[in-house]
């Protein structure tokens, strides 16, 4: 079976919805535990990373996904910054 990919700030469906109703997470934190917080309630909570990968069914929006749309928004890329 394909390992699920994910990274920092991905917003992800976890299989079971939070007890505020929602099941959309943002990864917060990574490594051997793994610390999302709930987009609706903002609440966060720290999961083995196995557990996690158990639990997380898809990634809804990913960081760097984001991250190339801001710069073709802006027409300038980061390092152009400088």
């Amino acid at each position: 079976m394909e390992r699920k990919s994910f990274e920092l700030g991905d917003i992800v469906q976890m299989k079971k919805p939070h007890p505020c109703g929602t099941n959309e997470m943002e990864i917060i934190r990574m490594g051997m535990d793994i610390r999302i917080k709930c987009v609706g309630c903002q609440h966060s909570v720290l999961i083995p990373r196995a557990k996690f990968e158990k639990n997380m069914k898809k990634v809804l929006r990913s960081k760097a996904n984001a991250d190339e749309q801001n710069t073709e928004v802006n027409g300038t890329k980061k390092d152009e910054w400088r």
